[in-house]
């Protein structure tokens, strides 16, 4: 079966200008153009739409789904199994706040008492997933599964006490940081007291600490280029001197 644009627009929820623009970009090609000069998508191009749209609900832009789609060893139904189970996963984050936000509406009216490490449940988990998108693969391939999977474990159990402890000591760590910096000076005590507030911060999230680990920790801040970006929002060349001042630290 075919269909027009207009067709295809109002089957998804996408506006023609939308779906003009991802034939612009070569995204999604109408299978033909009319003699009228009117775009004509067939089952292909709907299968392929669909795979687009929940890519879309994921967040991935618009380049990095046209590069998923036009791989050789792409996959449909390996594809759509891979986004059910990050759907599921999202509607278990979704039914953990709900969960909470019930809770915390029956302890506000008396009704119950939640424990501290309740309250953060859901939003938890949302951090989790978030970090694991961004940082998972490079973690896991430098430190192994067992110990991210363990220190996500710790992270899940914290309390709400070390939870804005974490919270204080990143933002003092990068403030203290950008002050010693002026000094030029990785060995100078203040900033050795920085490389202390570090080793306590993670040390919040991870379950054993070795000064190798940490000294690799810093190491990737400076190799990898979203790390690199927190640290240097900044003052540039931050990450650099975390480094330098943890290595002074843990030798």
């Amino acid at each position: 079966m075919e269909y027009t644009i207009k067709d295809v627009s109002q089957m998804a929820g996408v506006s023609t200008r939308t779906l003009r623009y991802y034939d612009e970009i070569g995204l999604l090609t109408p299978s033909r153009v009319s003699s009228s000069g009117y775009r004509i998508y067939g089952k292909e191009e709907i299968n392929k739409l669909q795979q687009i749209l929940f890519y879309r609900e994921f967040d991935l832009p618009l380049e990095q789904i046209t590069a998923l789609l036009h791989e050789r060893d792409y996959d449909r139904e390996k594809t759509l199994n891979e986004h059910r189970q990050k759907l599921l996963a999202k509607r278990d984050r979704i039914d953990q706040m709900l969960e909470t936000i019930e809770k915390s509406i029956a302890e506000t009216k008396g009704m119950m008492r939640m424990k501290d490490t309740e309250k953060f449940k859901g939003l938890k988990e949302k951090s989790l997933k978030a970090n694991e998108e961004k940082y998972g693969k490079e973690l896991r391939e430098k430190y192994g599964e067992e110990v991210v999977e363990e220190s996500n474990r710790k992270y899940r159990g914290q309390s709400q006490e070390n939870y804005e402890k974490a919270e204080r000591l990143a933002q003092e760590i990068l403030e203290k940081l950008y002050a010693v910096m002026e000094e030029k000076d990785p060995g100078s005590r203040e900033a050795q007291e920085v490389a202390a507030l570090h080793k306590e911060w993670i040390s919040l999230y991870w379950s054993t600490y070795t000064k190798e680990a940490h000294r690799g920790l810093a190491q990737m801040y400076v190799e990898d280029e979203r790390f690199k970006a927190y640290y240097d929002k900044e003052k540039e060349g931050a990450s650099e001197f975390l480094r330098d001042i943890i290595d002074i630290f843990t030798k």
